[in-house]
């Protein structure tokens, strides 16, 4: 039996504007990342709202292993069938985080015949968009820090701040830290810790 990587390697990928045209999209709709990957654009939203709505399957599962998997590739393989049995179907699934790919549980792309491919660049930060939530993240991070150091205008509590950083890892030295030490230059000293990028509360509002 072939592993996962070199299934997904041995695999011929269709470029993406083919793909996109299988669901009744232009060129015009995406905006490309090389061959085999795209944004779908806003506009194209606006644009089809008139049309008939499709039919809409929630897959939600709770897996029996310590690390979870097999979610995405049950998934995977249903969308799979009914694409075999004559169905005009896609599935979406979520970004990976780089924790679980680099960590005990690996890629978060499916498995054997039932994963999405590119595989690699699918784990490996892909187009980005889990980076941008990270900066926007630490962004309002530092923002909270600077305020408490240029005065503390709002009286901030240092004790009581519940807004961490992030880092897309499993890095548990950083899970508990102490921050702004080094002397008066570096800001106040106080408890800080790092949460992994995708539990983000700007990745829920996106």
């Amino acid at each position: 039996m072939k592993s996962d990587i070199e299934i997904a390697q041995a695999a011929e990928l269709k470029p993406i504007k083919e793909i996109a045209k299988k669901i009744g999209l232009s060129n015009e709709d995406i905006e490309l990342y090389g061959d085999n990957k795209a944004k779908i654009k806003l506009d194209t939203y606006k644009r089809l709202q008139s049309e008939k709505d499709s039919k809409l399957v929630l897959v939600t599962a709770i897996t029996p292993t310590p690390a979870g998997e097999g979610k995405t590739t049950t998934t995977v393989g249903l969308g799979m069938a009914l694409n075999q049995r004559d169905k005009n179907c896609m599935i979406a699934i979520r970004e990976p985080s780089l924790g679980p790919t680099m960590g005990v549980k690996g890629g978060a792309a499916g498995g054997g015949y039932a994963q999405v491919i590119p595989m690699e660049d699918i784990n490996l930060h892909f187009t980005g968009d889990i980076h941008a939530i990270g900066i926007a993240h630490n962004l309002l991070s530092a923002a909270i820090d600077n305020h408490i150091k240029q005065g503390n205008e709002l009286n901030i509590d240092p004790t009581r701040i519940t807004w961490p950083r992030v880092v897309d890892m499993n890095d548990r030295a950083l899970r508990d830290i102490v921050v702004g030490l080094g002397g008066t230059g570096n800001g106040e000293p106080r408890e800080d810790g790092f949460i992994i990028t995708v539990a983000s509360e700007i990745m829920a509002i996106l």
